[in-house]
């Protein structure tokens, strides 16, 4: 086949010359905006002909919600920095950024609706979910400014650049207007066809999930985060929505339940209000939300509309993650699925750290969270919005909504629950500190762990989360947090009878913690109560002499003690020293320490005899076979001075208190109830010596303390206060 023929042609004026080897389609549109504009020339088609765009949508003069406030709560600042920008020169372009439900959309239509009725401003809406809304709404938007029909052909049909179209009848405006970008979700649907401008004549508002797309870094960009409600305001939504359900205080416990996320409220208070064959007071939807939060919340969504899933706590986190997984981010999914395993608290960074190293292999989880996708799936969670960076006790932690959790939680595959379940307890396992560390930083380490250690028990129930939450609460119970130690262990213990038996090995375990710390709280009689059942339990399907009985007569013994059944203490201290000499050895921890609980109660039988010959031989022992300044050698020394001031040898017991208030302040701290313990026994000492100012003084900051810590109530707060107030008398002159 021979070249074809050259075809020589010019042209002049707006002619056009086009050349072509084949057959092809070929359409041209001149476009005529008025003098001084000059011509737009459409980009030629040549090829198939394109295909349509979207139809263009009902409106863009009103805002089409699916839910709209009747009040705006709380976001009096954030609408204070909206309103200049509507009211001022213009050129902005202003993001609301947040999680999906917090309200973004909610404030972006207060200030429509304040723009066009109360400012004069041309109000446009636009739905920027996706390309195909985007540039049909933005189309509309150009044939509300004065786009021919022509034009917006063109442009729908591709034989011109629609963006350019729609700013430059923006630009042309006879009217100020304020444009809403609503569901910005994918920042990309923007920035591939120029669609986020600015101009002189107006103020762009766009509401997004994505809060750290370099998009919103341009020239006029603002950036505005919206989180959750306060708790008062949230609470008042609730009572908006539904003024006779409840009081202000039952909604703020509904409130509290739903993390003040205003889409769980919204719907929450349209449920309470619309029900037809039951009307639930808030205190009954609070007892409801326990059994299943999200799908609970669901029912007070309307049952119409195409963008409902935008309405549905239980399936708005989906959407980001529908992105996420289209982004070629998977593995967000798994991500987060391992976080709802754990709480709403916050998450250090630290316990994905074996995960991202390759230590701990999670290629079992579906979708794998293989060690190099651990990075940019907390990335895409963050851009998302799904999670926030936090910090907590000095430490980086990502957190994310409680609401958030629990939909993820209940959307998992049941397949996946075990597997999920098992990676969640081994970092948590991996991460808690060692038994009897007491530093400030594993104390630290503590407080932000043991949260998701209770939350793995609740939402996994089973021998290995119960074990691991055992574990959790006896370490708070040794740092020295005495209430929180206290309530995690009732729960824990609680639970774990529930799910294990109240025979089983660790719902025993968390029992006995559950006796120690009620002893340290002060509720002796339950104290007692617990550690005997416990001890009888044990005795019965573990024998007499297992090393679990006989921590147990240990246990036992100290709440004996301190409710002045002395004899009764001794018996059980020397049944569990005889045993775990012979069971656990001489020299080991557990002997040592049964040998110096001995100290007290032989005090306080007054054998003091028997007191002197011991108290040398235990700690000598200690210093001899347990590590410097392991806490039993500290507690030897501790009851060695106790006994001491008990016999009235104050001179001696001196030395010995303040060393051990000097050693328990650096070890444990100025503020564990064990230093302030040791704080009252040097305190005493020093008053029965004569050093009164020295003991007032002491016992002040011991007061101080103990009231911090132990509250109010607790007895040897009261027993402080009257010692120290009828020391301040005798002082008097």
């Amino acid at each position: 086949m021979s070249d074809p023929m050259p075809i020589d042609g010019r042209a002049s004026g707006q002619g056009r010359v086009f050349q072509t080897g084949g057959d092809q389609y070929i359409e041209e549109h001149h476009h005529h905006y008025g003098a001084g504009t000059g011509s737009l020339l459409a980009p030629q088609s040549v090829g198939p002909r394109p295909p349509q765009g979207a139809a263009v949508p009902d409106s863009v003069r009103v805002p089409l919600v699916g839910r709209a406030p009747g009040i705006l709560r709380d976001r009096a600042d954030l609408m204070e920095r909206l309103r200049a920008a509507v009211t001022g020169p213009g050129g902005d372009v202003h993001v609301l950024h947040g999680l999906g439900g917090c309200g973004k959309t909610a404030v972006a239509h207060t200030l429509f609706t304040e723009a066009v009725r109360d400012h004069g401003r041309v109000g446009l809406w636009v739905n920027a979910s996706e390309r195909i809304s985007l540039r049909a709404g933005m189309l509309a938007v150009a044939g509300d400014r004065g786009a021919t029909t022509g034009e917006l052909a063109a442009a729908a049909g591709g034989q011109r650049a629609a963006a350019d179209l729609v700013w430059h009848y923006l630009d042309h405006s006879a009217q100020r207007w304020l444009l809403v970008l609503d569901n910005a979700d994918d920042p990309t649907v923007l920035e591939e066809g120029g669609w986020l401008r600015t101009s002189p004549l107006g103020t762009v508002l766009v509401t997004t999930r994505h809060a750290t797309s370099p998009l919103w870094r341009g020239a006029g960009s603002a950036r505005h985060p919206v989180g959750v409600l306060p708790e008062a305001d949230a609470a008042q939504v609730l009572c908006d929505l539904a003024p006779d359900a409840g009081t202000v205080e039952s909604a703020q416990k509904v409130a509290r339940r739903l993390g003040c996320l205003p889409l769980a409220l919204t719907l929450a208070g349209s449920h309470l209000s619309h029900q037809l064959l039951e009307s639930w007071s808030m205190d009954e939807y609070d007892r409801k939300l326990s059994e299943d939060s999200t799908a609970l919340v669901d029912q007070g969504a309307a049952g119409t509309g195409s963008g409902q899933s935008r309405h549905l706590v239980g399936r708005t986190w989906q959407l980001s993650l529908d992105a996420l997984a289209g982004q070629g981010l998977p593995e967000a999914t798994t991500l987060l699925r391992l976080l709802s395993c754990w709480a709403a608290d916050p998450v250090p960074l630290s316990l994905l750290m074996p995960v991202a190293r390759g230590e701990v292999d999670f290629g079992h989880l579906d979708p794998p969270l293989a060690a190099d996708r651990v990075e940019p799936a907390l990335r895409g969670l963050l851009d998302h919005s799904l999670i926030g960076m936090v910090e907590a006790d000095g430490r980086r932690c990502v957190q994310a909504h409680g609401v958030l959790l629990d939909s993820v939680a209940t959307g998992v595959p049941e397949e996946q629950r075990a597997a999920l379940a098992e990676a969640a307890g081994q970092l948590l396992e991996a991460a808690l500190p060692p038994e009897g560390s007491v530093s400030a930083e594993a104390r630290a380490e503590l407080r932000l762990l043991t949260p998701h250690a209770f939350s793995l028990l609740r939402t996994a129930p089973g021998e290995s989360a119960a074990r691991l939450a055992a574990h959790a609460a006896r370490q708070v119970l040794d740092a020295g947090d005495w209430p929180g130690a206290l309530a995690m262990s009732r729960a824990v213990a609680d639970m774990a009878v529930r799910s294990l038996g109240g025979e089983h090995p660790v719902a025993l375990d968390v029992q006995d913690v559950l006796g120690r710390a009620l002893l340290r709280m002060g509720h002796f009689h339950e104290s007692e109560a617990t550690h005997r059942r416990v001890l009888e339990t044990r005795e019965r399907v573990l024998g007499p002499d297992h090393p679990d009985t006989l921590r147990s007569c240990f246990g036992l013994n100290q709440p004996l003690d301190v409710l002045d059944r002395d004899e009764e203490a001794e018996q059980l201290l020397r049944r569990a020293i005889e045993g775990q000499r012979r069971v656990l050895g001489e020299d080991d921890a557990e002997t040592l320490t049964s040998r110096a609980q001995l100290l007290e109660v032989l005090a306080e039988l007054r054998k003091e005899d028997e007191f002197d010959t011991e108290a040398s031989a235990v700690v000598e022992a200690c210093e001899r076979a347990l590590p410097p300044d392991h806490l039993t050698t500290l507690l030897a020394r501790h009851l060695m001075g106790y006994g001491l001031k008990e016999f009235g040898r104050y001179a001696e017991a001196e030395p010995v208190a303040r060393r051990t208030l000097a050693d328990r302040t650096r070890v444990q701290g100025a503020d564990h109830p064990q230093t302030l313990s040791a704080t009252f026994l040097v305190g005493f000492v020093a008053h029965a010596l004569g050093k009164r100012d020295d003991a007032i003084a002491l016992f002040r900051r011991l007061i101080e303390g103990r009231t911090r810590i132990l509250g109010e109530e607790h007895p040897t707060v009261a027993l402080d206060r009257a010692l120290l107030a009828r020391w301040e008398a005798q002082a008097q002159p």
